[in-house]
């Protein structure tokens, strides 16, 4: 078993896979590669359970790299290429990878992220095999991890969500149903495909399909439109900001978009001002909710439901369970407030080597806690109106305060220090560095992004500043961040 076997059928035709730049690569030829790329892991020294680590932007060779890992029993960690060499650090010794692969330029990022180690540059030296003998899938479980995705927490420490391969094809299987995805389905995918939004609300369930994927290096609001008029696109998965982008280009209303059947969003709580250019060509805006932790598709509004329950994120995907909990584990009833708990074989199995951590994120019964707050109204559609945990959702991206503060509470003018989100018409959320000065300092914050610049990665750094006297506390010390966020900036 491996994820090989759901796209081998598609080899047997002359299918399209991918469009990529100027290559278009047929499932043949994409099955073709991936064994390559299989057999050469195996004669590098990969093993069962082994990591196989990545850097770079959206590219074939992820692909490969996954599918390949998969077919030999080794774990693919794709990392975040926005962030900084100490960030990628952290996580390069949690998983300790057994090889490390980049393209795109990132060779001396994840070089001084990881010092002595060896890096495959793939641009350079593309992966190949010395033989050509057949290569059995490596024997694993439904249980068995085949990819892990950092993602942190409110502590600031990251963890690598552990994602098996029946987690990875319930995912899959939660957004064919959603989205109706069949062969005949062509999407673009401009999303990062270290993330999981990226990877499993459309791409994959697209190739499980046997459909074609347009896919960009990076995401470009023009291409979109010009790729829409020339491979026919029947759905796309555009977060906030990039709905945002796509429509303010000048030629958006003159564009045909008779084909898109529908375009999913995400990510962040959604308004309906992003969503109404699309609604106004005739183009329904779907949404899907999830996490790292859950593949992420775990709640979904389908297109046909779209326009009647905005600022929904719909109902449970058909391979998943919700319940909305309050104090004492006990469900609200319709219209209360309650946190959002999940369960399916879609969720991931744990963090990697941080037991504590894992038994933490689940309640009794297997339920995972995402920590957002929700209610569900009488017709048994789910809002989600707050996070118990501090996240920002800033155009995707999740930015956690718990990880940027002790990194600026280290500039010299800072004292004290607190972020919080504040609502952006651009990125949904940006996060907001709220601080106590020191004696005699001052502190612009064009200053405090430069000295943020070999710290953090720039979509995390803070959008604004605001200076305050005191931050306030509770009796034990604690910040109080919702006073933070109801006060205006």
């Amino acid at each position: 078993m491996s994820l090989v076997d759901w796209i081998r059928p598609w080899a047997e035709t002359d299918r399209l896979a991918f469009h990529f730049e100027d290559q278009a690569v047929s499932y043949a030829e994409f099955v073709g590669r991936i064994e390559v790329v299989a057999r050469s892991l195996v004669e590098a020294g990969i093993e069962l359970g082994d990591r196989v680590g990545y850097c770079g932007l959206n590219r074939l060779e992820l692909f490969e790299l996954l599918f390949a890992s998969s077919h030999v029993g080794a774990i693919f960690v794709p990392f975040n290429n926005r962030l900084t060499a100490n960030e990628l650090a952290i996580q390069i010794a949690d998983c300790t990878p057994a090889i490390l692969m980049v393209t795109d330029g990132f060779e001396g990022l994840l070089t001084e992220a990881s010092p002595g180690s060896i890096v495959h540059n793939l641009d350079v030296d593309p992966l190949v095999a010395t033989n050509n003998d057949p290569l059995a899938s490596a024997t694993i479980g439904p249980e068995t991890t085949v990819l892990m995705v950092y993602t942190s927490g409110t502590t600031g420490q990251a963890k690598g969500a552990m994602l098996s391969h029946d987690a990875m094809q319930y995912t899959v299987l939660n957004s064919i149903d959603h989205q109706g995805i069949t062969g005949d389905d062509c999407i673009i995918a401009p999303l990062p495909t270290f993330h999981v939004g990226g990877l499993n609300i459309q791409t994959l369930p697209t190739l499980y399909a046997g459909g074609q994927v347009v896919l960009q290096r990076r995401f470009d609001p023009a291409a979109v439109l010009s790729q829409i008029e020339k491979y026919s696109v029947t759905q796309t998965l555009l977060v906030p900001a990039m709905l945002s982008a796509v429509a303010a280009q000048p030629n958006f209303d003159d564009t045909d978009l008779s084909s898109l059947r529908g375009i999913n969003t995400g990510s962040s709580i959604v308004s309906a001002a992003v969503m109404q250019p699309f609604f106004d060509r005739g183009v329904p805006v779907g949404q899907v909710y999830g996490t790292t932790e859950t593949g992420p598709t775990a709640v979904v509004l389908g297109y046909d439901e779209a326009a009647a329950n905005i600022g929904s994120c719909g109902k449970a995907a058909a391979h998943t369970e919700l319940r909305l909990v309050g104090p004492g584990g006990v469900d609200v009833v319709d219209g209360e407030p309650g946190e959002l708990w999940l369960r399916g074989p879609n969720i991931f199995t744990g963090y990697w080597g941080n037991s504590q951590a894992t038994e933490d994120a689940f309640a009794p019964g297997g339920w995972f806690r995402t920590g957002d707050v929700g209610y569900r109204d009488d017709r048994g559609y789910i809002y989600i109106s707050d996070r118990i945990k501090d996240v920002v959702i800033s155009g995707g991206e999740n930015i956690y305060p718990a990880e940027l503060e002790p990194v600026l509470a280290q500039h010299p003018a800072i004292a004290e220090v607190a972020v919080v989100g504040e609502g952006d018409d651009q990125w949904g959320e940006v996060p907001v560095a709220v601080v106590v000065l020191a004696p005699g300092a001052a502190l612009e914050l064009s200053d405090l992004r430069e000295w943020c610049d070999q710290r953090l990665a720039r979509f995390k750094q803070p959008r604004r500043l605001r200076v305050v006297d005191a931050l306030p506390r509770t009796a034990l010390g604690k910040v109080k961040k919702h006073e933070l966020r109801a006060s205006p900036f």
